[in-house]
């Protein structure tokens, strides 16, 4: 079984930026995608990034040329380096492990706040 343990939120000004870290710990080996997902008050969850173990990177559009997705596949740790935030990035982010189909495993989530 997969654990994922997520840190780095915080309160940051409008432009500035932060690094998410998602330590993953367990049978990682088989999850073959690690994403991040977002949920603002009052929104549906929404996917933000993810990347394959072989370093293929995937972007919402909202994020694409501001956020960037990495992989420490030897520390189990995956990364979203979020510049040039906006306040409409305020949410909770998500990190979570794709099993065979879907994602299904997923971590307690840390509040991203970004003021304007």
């Amino acid at each position: 079984q997969v654990q994922l343990v997520e840190s780095g939120g915080g309160l940051v000004q409008a432009g500035g930026s932060l690094r998410l870290s998602c330590a993953a710990s367990g049978r990682t080996g088989s999850r073959s995608f690690m994403g991040w997902f977002r949920q603002a008050p009052g929104k549906e969850r929404e996917f933000v990034s993810a990347i394959s173990r072989s370093g293929i990177k995937v972007y919402a559009d909202s994020v694409k040329g501001r956020f960037s997705i990495s992989r420490d596949n030897a520390k189990n740790t995956v990364y979203l380096q979020m510049n040039s935030l906006k306040p409409e990035d305020t949410a909770v982010y998500y990190c979570a492990a794709k099993g065979i189909y879907e994602y299904d495993t997923w971590g307690q989530g840390t509040q991203v706040t970004v003021s304007s």
